[in-house]
């Protein structure tokens, strides 16, 4: 359970001195700067920061206009916290997530969005009706033109949404991603990840997409997207086997065997029935080859 700093400045005439000297009086055990404006949602420290926090640590910053510039922003970044068991504290704001004050003023907060986007929301609407009572067409008028910098903008807008969808669930999968690939096929990856997680299933063109855009983000190393090689079927076990047990390394002999029978996958005898003996010599001998460390 780690304290993370985020300091933030947004030109290159500005520096993080005085916010480092903050976050390190509070006790952070890591600090993280960036160079980038506050409106940028696409920050790739920021973004690397919230891929990288476990079950316990607490994002850390001195002010919160150094992580977001709208309340929207905030609530999105606490949730993609609160998704991985993480805690998010301001030193100059009466929020922590994890004290009861601070889940209070979120809470205000929270309220306080949801009214602004009501407000949003009935605007809108009143403005389009006026603006068909005069006969007006709404929507881009640079798309409706087919102008080439409305597209790009609106691109990079659904680029950015995707991204940080694929980030808020990054800890369910990359570990997977990072153990056993480019060593195992993608199918192989899906299975056991879909088994993990039913209620989502996994495909293979889904899977890609995600490592490959944490690839461009620079939050995965590209040699995850190289081509499997071919391999027998034993081979292929003992790969299965030591991902597994390398992204969960606290998943217990009789664990790893239910979950080996969930994905249908044969013992080296062809049975369909796992033992733990069975899983123990596998993972003996993904140690032995270097599949899995010590």
């Amino acid at each position: 359970m780690a304290l993370i700093g985020y300091a933030r400045v947004s030109t290159e005439a500005q520096d993080t001195a005085a916010q480092e000297a903050a976050l390190q009086q509070a006790g952070c055990d890591y600090i993280r700067l960036e160079q980038a404006s506050g409106g940028d949602r696409g920050r790739p420290v920021l973004r690397a920061v919230l891929a990288g926090l476990a079950p316990g640590d607490t994002l850390v910053v001195v002010r919160l206009d150094r992580l977001a510039r709208s309340l929207g922003h905030l609530l999105e970044v606490i949730e993609t916290l609160e998704a991985r068991g993480a805690h998010f504290r301001s030193l100059s704001d009466p929020v922590d997530t994890a004290s009861a004050q601070g889940k209070f003023t979120l809470q205000v907060l929270g309220a306080a969005a949801e009214l602004e986007r009501a407000l949003i929301r009935e605007r809108t609407v009143a403005g389009l009706q006026a603006a068909r009572a005069q006969g007006r067409i709404g929507g881009n008028p640079g798309l409706r033109s087919g102008d080439a910098k409305a597209r790009r903008k609106i691109a990079a807008a659904r680029k950015a949404a995707y991204l940080d969808s694929v980030i808020e669930g990054a800890q369910t999968w990359v570990p997977f991603v990072r153990r056993m690939r480019p060593h195992t096929p993608w199918e192989d990856i899906a299975r056991v990840l879909t088994v993990q997680d039913p209620a989502r299933p996994w495909t293979v063109s889904r899977l890609r997409r995600a490592a490959r855009a944490m690839v461009q983000e620079g939050l995965l190393d590209g040699g995850v997207m190289g081509r499997a090689p071919a391999r027998a079927p034993e081979d292929r076990l003992l790969a299965i086997v030591a991902g597994i047990k390398g992204a969960d390394p606290n998943i217990t002999l009789q664990a790893l065997a239910d979950r080996l029978e969930d994905l249908r996958e044969r013992t080296p005898r062809g049975a369909v029935r796992w033992q733990v003996s069975s899983v123990k010599m596998l993972l003996d001998r993904a140690r032995t080859q270097g599949l899995l460390a010590e």
